[in-house]
């Protein structure tokens, strides 16, 4: 007599649900690694602060950051992420359309945080912090740049599920591999917020 399992297996109206679909998963060993590399980016960032001289920070002749408009900025972007929490939950109800105008609101909120961030910078770099004027300058722009690149590329993911829920071909898993890479762009700018600016 098989064992049980191989009469499962070979009975062709049998199929096991994965525990987590794949791409849940793949978006979930992506967010991994780029946890990962901010931290690294924000450890350097903390030990080249901690080395400078008591008080010396910023490095004198470079300009204080905008804490006041960033905060601005941040909340901005923790509504982006309510929103699509809001909008998930709608696609799982009955009427899964309803959840259009919550996602186009998150892409909205989120477009806004890019478009701010690069006035940000365009008034920091007229004010003398460039990539080169200061090791702050290049720890700024290379872990602020770096989450707005994820922020953009967030967006265009948020922008194509939006056309597909639009259409009526969006899948939950789908939804959920680009809900996680938006949760990650949202919760991982707080920590950025409170140790480069603050």
């Amino acid at each position: 007599m098989e064992p049980r399992i191989t009469e499962l297996a070979s009975h062709p109206g049998i199929r096991r649900r994965p525990f987590v679909d794949s791409a849940s998963l793949g978006m979930a060993l992506f967010v991994f690694t780029e946890v990962m590399l901010f931290a690294g980016m924000i450890s350097a960032f903390v030990i080249n602060q901690a080395g400078a001289p008591a008080g010396n920070w910023p490095p004198p002749g470079q300009p204080r950051l905008p804490i006041e408009r960033t905060g601005l900025n941040t909340a901005a972007l923790l509504a982006s992420g309510a929103c699509l929490l809001v909008a998930s939950r709608r696609f799982r109800g009955p009427e899964p359309a309803r959840a259009a105008s919550w996602m186009g609101a998150a892409m909205a909120l989120g477009a806004f945080f890019v478009i701010f961030q690069g006035a940000e910078w365009i008034a920091l770099l007229g004010q003398g912090l460039t990539i080169t004027s200061s090791q702050m300058g290049s720890f700024f722009y290379l872990i602020v740049g770096t989450h707005a690149l994820h922020a953009v590329a967030a967006i265009l993911a948020l922008a194509m599920a939006w056309r597909s829920l639009r259409a009526g071909t969006l899948t939950r898993a789908r939804l959920g591999a680009v809900s996680l890479f938006w949760y990650f762009v949202v919760l991982v700018w707080p920590v950025l917020y409170w140790k480069v600016y603050l």
